[in-house]
């Protein structure tokens, strides 16, 4: 019975891990050969992509697409975790805030930053996590880090007394906290900030209408198949029978020009995916082969 190779995009559900959906997929999978690009916090929702087989080799690629959030801060409290789930720590008035002033602190915020990230983050720092430290009741400062805000759109305003919860949308680059945004933005405003609610609804190619439910995923489950998945996610090429030959034993492309930076995917004359190429100087070379050079197939 041949593996089944593909990519799983899921809606998580709020109160599971990422490895709990792991867990959950290896099961409906039938192998244990199951990974995700990108980890969601418990309290968060939405998109989740998971490799199954061979797939789980793209997962390093996906992991560095940029990815649009929809989240609710709260300003007019700051908690220990910077989101609903630590305890506050500090609380400030923030009902004198309107639209204005929370969209003129944001923009300082958006383009490329330096942005330390959340002290309960999975950074290692000497070899253990950063929110194990925390835990532990340690004092944990964390470099801060280049990362790129794209958007940071204002979308609604409500206000309970003296918090005010701002309603945004966030399109960011890989490596970016949203936690850290919303204690930023708080900061920003002098009034302290967290978040609410945490929604990832696209990463790279793969937005929430693609996304299915584990219970779908229970009544059906389905992949995106591997040929699909690499279309969908680099820029392609598609191959003659000879250069398609010589890809899947991953012989250099002698004069062959990608036309991009990063990672190609290339495709045999039947539409096969066959291998990620990158250009280095004036050949093509393999960075991943996933055909089979014995059956000629990918």
């Amino acid at each position: 019975m041949t593996e089944p190779s593909g990519l799983v995009i899921i809606d998580k559900p709020s109160g599971w891990t990422s490895h709990d959906v792991v867990g959950r997929v290896r099961r409906l999978a039938g192998t244990r050969k199951v990974g995700h690009a990108g980890t969601l916090d418990p309290m968060a929702t939405g998109v989740l992509v998971l490799g199954v087989g061979r797939a789980t080799r793209l997962l390093g690629y996906l992991v560095l697409a940029d990815k649009e959030y929809l989240a609710t801060i709260r300003l007019g409290s700051s908690t220990l975790t910077d989101d609903a789930e630590g305890d506050v720590v500090d609380s400030t008035p923030a009902g004198h805030l309107d639209s204005d002033a929370i969209a003129a602190a944001i923009a300082p915020l958006t383009g490329s930053i330096e942005q330390v990230p959340s002290s309960v983050s999975a950074i290692k720092v000497d070899g253990r996590r950063s929110y194990a430290r925390v835990r532990a009741g340690e004092d944990v400062d964390l470099p801060a880090r280049t990362v790129t805000v794209t958007e940071f759109e204002l979308q609604q305003v409500r206000r309970h007394d003296d918090v005010v919860d701002a309603d945004v949308r966030i399109v960011c680059s890989s490596g970016t906290y949203v936690r850290a945004l919303a204690r930023d933005l708080g900061a920003a405003l002098g009034v302290g900030g967290h978040l609410t609610m945490l929604r990832r609804s696209r990463v790279g190619r793969f937005d929430l209408s693609s996304a299915r439910t584990l219970e779908q995923l229970e009544s059906a489950f389905e992949l995106t198949d591997l040929d699909t998945a690499a279309r969908l996610t680099f820029p392609t090429l598609d191959l003659d029978d000879a250069r398609s030959t010589d890809v899947r034993f991953g012989r250099p492309l002698t004069g062959v020009h990608l036309g991009s930076e990063g990672p190609v995917a290339l495709f045999d004359p039947a539409g096969a995916f066959l291998a990620l190429y990158e250009q280095r100087g004036e050949d093509a070379r393999a960075v991943a082969v996933f055909a089979d050079p014995v059956a000629g197939t990918a």
